[in-house]
């Protein structure tokens, strides 16, 4: 027992020599190829196993002929490790190196494509996190460039919308500057008609840029779903009788809601006229509230005949008009993008699909707690 004791001992003295100044050298190449790292590490370990076999031999006082056979095994055995640390070097290198080249194409704007070929567990993990973010990027290019040409759009179609109302007002301010119109009380009445429509347009503006930046808070407090309804019917029945359509809501619940009564009235505001602009005279726009398992559903359902499949998407985009929406009294295309960021701020979804007949817009709320 006391000789397998010294052996232990002696061989451990060998071995941790050799591993002290392995790690010493590992530390100094640090900055090296992975490809030194591993053969340091296989020099370590058949170091490591000759000086402990060393200062064995040297300590039970083996034969000379029996050394130099130890010592012979044990330099073949370091050749075929050191072989096969520097293969398996090259090759992790050469994988690294191409993924690397992905990476660099990926980075330069192009997409993640995964090298080929087998690869270590942890260089295709690697791979698998660039290809998502990879995806996740060009996700985001394509929302921004669409953001993009939605501003791009809005920008062009607020500049023609001012424009219009702009020149009307200089002709009829002109016109009763010089004392040449016919009617002065019909111009008056329209440049104050004129105004508010510019007026409307520069406060959709602000409440979209509110919402862009993320600084509207609604101030919610309790009231109930059938009295939101109620008050934005009663205010979008004149418009509605301009128009000729029948406004109906006879399928509200008297469901309790926890919103800012004057964004949710902005919203639902919005939604009629929209409603009501599409919906050919004798026609019908219904509202209904009612509970579901996501929450409290509001819907409201037009005559306008549908909305293009490939125009669904973009319904509730910033800018974003239907191509019988393009001239005036239509708005700059903001009121749907507003009932979106307001019912969003609400913790909401707002979404639209066809029905028979018209569209139906969807608005989901969070059911108040008791």
């Amino acid at each position: 027992m006391r000789d397998t004791l010294l052996i232990a001992l002696f061989a451990f003295l060998g071995a941790a020599a050799a591993g002290v100044l392995g790690a010493c050298v590992l530390l100094l190449i640090r900055r090296w190829t992975l490809t030194a790292h591993l053969a340091v590490v296989a020099a370590v370990a058949v170091t490591a196993m000759l000086a402990g076999t060393l200062a064995v031999a040297q300590a039970m006082f083996l034969s000379a002929h029996d050394l130099t056979v130890v010592t012979t095994v044990v330099a073949m055995a370091a050749v075929v490790s050191m072989a096969t640390a520097l293969l398996l070097g090259r090759w992790v290198v050469a994988r690294s190196r191409d993924l690397a080249l992905a990476a660099r194409s990926f980075g330069d704007g192009g997409d993640f494509a995964a090298p080929d070929g087998p690869a270590t567990a942890e260089l295709a993990a690697v791979s698998r996190e660039l290809q998502a973010t990879s995806n996740r990027l060009a996700e985001s290019r394509g929302r921004e460039r669409a953001l993009e040409a939605s501003r791009r759009e809005l920008v062009a179609w607020i500049s023609h919308d001012l424009r219009t109302p702009l020149a009307g007002l200089r002709a009829m301010a002109e016109a009763l500057e010089d004392g040449v119109a016919a009617d002065p009380d019909r111009y008056l009445g329209q440049i104050r008609t004129e105004v508010e429509r510019l007026n409307d347009m520069v406060g959709d503006l602000f409440e979209l840029s509110r919402i862009h930046a993320g600084t509207l808070t609604p101030s919610l407090s309790r009231m109930s779903l059938y009295d939101l309804v109620g008050d934005a019917l009663a205010g979008a029945d004149p418009l509605a009788r301009q128009h000729g359509v029948r406004l109906v809501g006879d399928r509200v619940e008297p469901v309790p809601v926890e919103v800012d009564g004057r964004e949710m009235s902005r919203v639902l505001g919005n939604l009629l006229v929209n409603a009501i602009r599409r919906t050919p005279a004798d026609g019908t726009v219904a509202v209904v509230a009612e509970r579901s398992a996501e929450g409290v559903v509001l819907s409201v359902t037009d005559g306008c005949g549908g909305i293009p499949e490939e125009d669904l998407a973009r319904v509730f985009d910033t800018g974003w008009r239907g191509t019988h929406a393009r001239t005036p009294p239509a708005g700059a295309g903001l009121g749907l993008a507003i009932v979106r960021g307001l019912v969003e701020a609400h913790r909401g979804t707002a979404t639209v699909r066809n029905v028979t007949g018209g569209c139906r817009f969807e608005v989901t709320l969070p059911t108040a707690e008791a």
